[in-house]
């Protein structure tokens, strides 16, 4: 398998730690949209990242997609196979990752634009906001979601990483102790630290 994309977004980072998780093999080509831009679109007509080319060639899109595919090749898959407890942790694996969505709309626009929307920067930091105020709201003090780290909580990790990174600031992290200590615990592991890399502002 071939992962392309760079680490400091999250969503290639968590299909990243996913891989060395399940220990498949995998070569990992750091292009960047904005410098390789051709290059990964010859292969993802998206011109996105994260894409992950499959041993036939068969390239995926999409962060879920490409983690349901890898769950269904291991024997303990990430994500719970089934009932309410699946629906739940996919439900917070997809706000972690619609949080750092909307953090890179929010970078977006305050980088790639000449004049600013105040209303859009209002409304993208009131969705990354009501996002991690939900979250917190259904954490415990326990490191992770379930009995074992699943996606929903590399989820969330990666998330939390790329907010902090790309908005230094702007959100305060004192008020969600929940999250901030379980992505901590979680970028103390061995996984984390080797799938990682600070966030980089395209030129």
């Amino acid at each position: 398998m071939i992962l392309i994309g760079q680490y400091d977004s999250p969503f290639v980072r968590r299909v990243g730690i996913a891989l060395r998780i399940y220990g498949i093999a995998f070569e990992h080509r750091p292009w960047s949209v904005f410098g390789e831009g051709a290059r990964v679109r010859d292969i993802n007509p998206l011109m996105r990242v994260p894409t992950l080319v499959l041993e036939d060639g068969l390239a995926l899109t999409d962060s879920h997609m490409m983690l349901d595919h890898l769950d269904g090749l291991v024997e303990r898959p990430l994500f719970p196979p089934g009932g309410m407890d699946r629906a739940r942790a996919l439900r917070r694996a997809a706000l972690a990752c619609g949080a750092a969505e909307k953090a890179v709309s929010l970078f977006h626009e305050r980088r790639l634009h000449l004049e600013v929307s105040a209303r859009w920067e209002e409304r993208c930091r009131g969705q990354v906001g009501s996002v991690l105020a939900a979250l917190e709201g259904e954490a415990d003090d326990g490191p992770w979601w379930g009995a074992t780290m699943g996606h929903d909580d590399i989820a969330l990790a990666c998330a939390l990483r790329f907010i902090g990174e790309a908005h230094p600031g702007v959100f305060d992290m004192a008020q969600f102790p929940r999250l901030a200590r379980r992505a901590a615990g979680m970028e103390a592991l061995e996984v984390f630290r080797a799938v990682s890399q600070p966030f980089v502002a395209p030129a």
